[in-house]
């Protein structure tokens, strides 16, 4: 009689947050599928769904719940994760029938969640060959988290109390992890962490073994290099790009390897704001002078180079005149790429208990001037690249129209600007293509391929 070989259980999820976020919830899918679960795509189709929260602000916690109320009204079989899962009496008492509640970077917890809701069914006629990592991200780019946690305690911030301090990966572990992704068809590593630049710190930068003899350094300079000598099987060099990168004194080395090709001149730099008060109040360093002249350095030594940061407006005690400070600032940083926040109270934040509370009507007008500023500043700085050639990386290819969907390398995905092409059709997404920039507006770039 013939062994009837059993259907696995499927598994949904929704993972809200940033990227660090985003590859917590492939490192569960892909030990829930190494253990026998197959995915599924929507609500009707899982024996559970496991919901990956946001606890970064009051909006994100909102928006976790209620993703937690769709996933109960449409499966009913939720288990809830995350940066949310530390607030476990909040969730319940809205949903009490939830089937568990974990907290961030609580994988056995959560794994084991989901085997007590839809046991596993390993089958030794299905499940001989491990299942390749699951990807949430298209397959020719790739986050890759080098550490977690944070040792800083920035007044707005809860992200210590929430994910704890600094603790780094080894980098012969990062490394492996990044060469299996290029071997599998990645053209474009994004390394993220909490304090990129503090990676190895809580490892006394030591240094580790690498095959074939060499060595690495627990460092962020060291293995940036390392990750620049990265190839992918047809012998391109992936693009490696930095994100929150907090601008201590060695950030500089990193310029050199930018300027030799070595990595993606782009840098993902969360200043927040330049007024020295405001910044001593948000309990960061205020160097804004400083920061300016590096600026200039390293535009002298790498000028491709492309800086993005985020900033906060409406800061309790933030002035009309600390505000105009941070514009005048933004006008001679002369930054690629900026993101704007009002600020939220966020529950455990000790900015909570500050004094002069700025309005809501003048955070949302701080908020939509200085978002207006910098776009004057990206449309003058994107209309100096009209006529000449650059590279991008595709990630989208409408056969219908022949057009196609990029970015440059000045653009993260999701976050920054995109470069939109015409007669693309011979191209994929996950192709490096060089494009004569036809058009600019305030945030995208026009172009055609060269030869196209």
């Amino acid at each position: 009689m013939a062994t009837k070989i059993p259907s696995p259980p499927r598994v949904g999820m929704v993972s809200l947050g940033c990227p660090k976020a985003l590859v917590d919830s492939e490192r569960i899918l892909t030990k829930l599928r190494a253990d026998g679960y197959d995915m599924s795509p929507d609500y009707a189709g899982a024996d559970v769904v496991l919901v990956n929260t946001c606890g970064f602000l009051d909006s994100a916690k909102e928006e976790s719940l209620e993703a937690i109320g769709e996933a109960m009204a449409e499966n009913g079989r939720v288990v809830v994760t995350g940066c949310m899962g530390d607030e476990a009496e909040l969730i319940r008492a809205r949903f009490p029938d939830v089937l568990a509640i974990t907290g961030a970077q609580q994988y056995e917890q959560v794994v084991e969640a989901v085997h007590d809701a839809a046991p596993p069914s390993l089958s030794p006629y299905v499940d001989l060959v491990p299942q390749p990592d699951v990807k949430l991200t298209p397959r020719h780019y790739s986050y890759v988290k080098i550490s977690e946690g944070c040792n800083h305690r920035c007044a707005f911030c809860i992200i210590p109390s929430l994910r704890g301090d600094l603790v780094s990966r080894r980098p012969d572990a990062i490394l492996r992890e990044a060469e299996k992704l290029v071997a599998a068809g990645t053209k474009e590593l994004l390394i993220i962490s909490q304090d990129t630049s503090a990676y190895g710190l809580d490892l006394k930068h030591a240094t580790y073994p690498l095959k074939g003899g060499d060595v690495v350094r627990a460092h962020m300079v060291d293995l940036a290099e390392k990750l620049g000598q990265l190839r992918t099987p047809d012998g391109e060099q992936p693009w490696v790009r930095l994100h929150y990168v907090y601008p201590y004194p060695y950030v500089d080395k990193v310029i050199p390897l930018m300027a030799e090709g070595k990595l993606t001149p782009y840098l993902d730099i969360p200043f927040q704001h330049a007024s020295p008060k405001v910044l001593k109040l948000m309990k960061r360093p205020a160097n804004e002078a400083k920061v300016l002249e590096r600026l200039k350095t390293w535009r002298a030594i790498c000028p491709d180079i492309a800086v993005r940061s985020s900033f906060v407006v409406g800061f309790p005690g933030e002035t009309e005149k600390d505000f105009q400070y941070l514009l005048d600032w933004l006008t001679e940083a002369q930054l690629d790429r900026v993101g704007a926040f009002r600020f939220e109270p966020v529950e455990g934040a000790a900015a909570n208990a500050l004094p002069d509370a700025v309005p809501e009507e003048v955070k949302e007008e701080r908020y939509q001037r200085i978002m207006a500023h910098c776009a004057a500043i990206s449309a003058a700085k994107l209309e100096a690249k009209v006529g000449k050639e650059i590279d991008v990386i595709i990630d989208l290819v409408d056969e219908e129209t022949g057009g196609a969907t990029g970015r440059s390398k000045a653009d993260a995905p999701e976050i920054d600007g995109e470069v939109h092409l015409r007669d693309a059709r011979h191209l994929k997404a996950g192709d490096f293509a060089r494009v004569i920039v036809e058009d600019a507006d305030e945030h995208d770039l026009f172009g055609v391929p060269v030869g196209g």
